[in-house]
Parts: C-alpha cells; structure tokens; sequence
C-alpha cells in the first residue's frame, strides 16, 4: 500500500483528535482545572501533528521503478548539476541502462539551479588501479532536464 493514502487518513485522525482536545481545553480554561495548561500543549501539538501528516501525504512522490534495474546508492550530490551512484562489482552490462535511467527518474529538480538547467547523472564503479589505489569507470550518463523532467541517456 503507498505511503500517501496511510498519511492523509492519518492526518485526518489527527484532525479529529486535536479538535476533541481543543473542545476539552475549553473547557477546562472555564472550569478551572489544573491540566488545562498542559492541554493546550497536548492540542497545539496534535494539531501540529494533523498539519504535518497532511502536508507530506499531498506533496508524497512516490520512486519510480524501471524493470531490469538494480538498487544502488547515490554517493555524490552537490545539490545543483552533478549526481553520482555507486554501481556494485557484480552489476552486469545488460542492468546499466535500466539502473542509469532509475537513478536518473528519481532524482528531484526542486530546489537545483544549474547554468545549463540540465542535471548530469553518472553511474560509476572504482576498480582497483594499483595497490591500496582506485580509479573510477563511469559505465553510463543521463541528463535530466530541470524544466520538463525528461531524461536523456548518453
């Protein structure tokens, strides 16, 4: 089941909750109790609550899934043009493009700026180059355009 439905009615709950602790802390500010300074504590923070469960359940994107793609770590993001995953020893040539174009998909735009507006994704594994020394192999690279979303692999 997605995230998304699970939060919103979540938030709903959290919804119905906090208003029935707003109706008692009123209550309890007109008749005196002791608690009701700790109710509104309990209410403004189950409200808070409803409020960020609401929030994250309608801005919820779900990852995109490409058939034939292997799960690999992002390992370098510098937050604007360049995005770079980990591929493992034992990925085979045929899981490249589907694990380039899945790494690629999922990278969001939002908050990115970049003087060409295109986000460059690289795939690359280390191989050993001497002892105790490594060299990077980029096996494959993808644009992603910032505007529109759309990939492009090289």
């Amino acid at each position: 089941m997605a995230a998304e439905p699970i939060l919103f009615q979540a938030g709903q709950w959290l919804a119905v909750a906090g208003g029935a602790l707003v109706v008692v802390t009123v209550v309890a500010f007109l008749a005196g109790w002791g608690v009701r300074f700790r109710l509104v504590g309990v209410s403004s923070f189950t409200l808070l609550l409803a409020v960020s469960c609401l929030a994250f359940a309608v801005s919820y994107v779900q990852r995109v899934s490409i058939p034939g793609a292997r799960s690999v770590p992002i390992v370098y993001d510098n937050g604007s043009d360049l995005v770079i995953a980990a591929a493992p020893d034992d990925l085979s040539a045929e899981a490249i493009r589907p694990t380039l174009e899945e790494v690629a998909r999922n990278v969001r735009g939002s908050g990115r700026t970049s003087d060409n507006g295109k986000i460059d994704v690289r795939l690359r594994r280390v191989e050993p180059a001497s002892a105790g020394v490594g060299r990077p192999l980029v096996l494959g690279e993808a644009q992603v355009e910032l505007a529109t979303g759309t990939v492009t692999l090289k």
